[in-house]
């Protein structure tokens, strides 16, 4: 097996296994079960990860690169709305690589274990827009976006993986995103109402 072969079947048995803890917790998912979800047997499986506690702390490792990644595209662009638009960009992108990360963050049954990390893939993503993880602005509007936005960048990654849409449905993650940071297209014009008029012949 080649290397780069060899790190695609990782980096899908590490994303399987995500799903996994999150819908099932750690305690109650097994090797078997993981090994199911990516087709190996569990000597299979065990080939690549000796145990579960290893495949959770490589789920883990993998967030904390991908959390240093989204920080350093943010770092390469002023603070503006620039920084907002390749921030989105990269976390749709990873988001869209990652869906069972995504599932695992966002799911109160992946808690536990959970091994003490440099820098959280959620606080990653909150400090690369600009703020402090835990510290609440005199003005929560920022804040409030900002959540918005990653609440909405979640949950349409996930419905595009599971919709096979991931690449149609990106321009349209990333412009619900930045109108969600209130950065709205210049072209964009508001909605309105459809008023239905009574048909003088009806």
């Amino acid at each position: 097996m080649t290397r780069t072969l060899r790190q695609h079947v990782d980096d899908d048995i590490l994303d399987r296994a995500a799903a996994l803890f999150a819908r099932r917790g750690f305690a109650k998912t097994s090797v078997q079960d993981i090994a199911d979800a990516v087709g190996l047997s569990k000597a299979g499986l065990l080939h690549h990860f000796p145990s579960k506690d290893a495949l959770h702390s490589a789920v883990t490792a993998q967030a904390d690169d991908l959390a240093e990644q989204v920080l350093t595209a943010a770092g390469r662009v002023p603070a503006g709305p620039e920084r907002d638009r390749a921030t989105v960009e990269v976390l749709v992108d990873i988001a869209s690589a990652h869906p069972g990360l995504v599932t695992m963050l966002l799911s109160p049954a992946a808690e536990e274990p959970v091994p003490q990390c440099g820098t959280t893939a959620a606080e990653a993503a909150v400090r690369a827009f600009g703020l402090v993880p835990g510290e609440m602005p005199e003005d929560p509007t920022r804040v409030v976006r900002v959540l918005g936005a990653l609440g909405a960048l979640a949950v349409l990654t996930l419905a595009a993986a599971e919709h096979g849409a991931t690449t149609t449905w990106r321009p349209l993650v990333v412009a619900t995103c930045l109108d969600a940071l209130g950065h709205g297209r210049p072209d964009a014009q508001p909605t309105r109402p459809t008023v239905a008029t009574p048909d003088p012949e009806a």
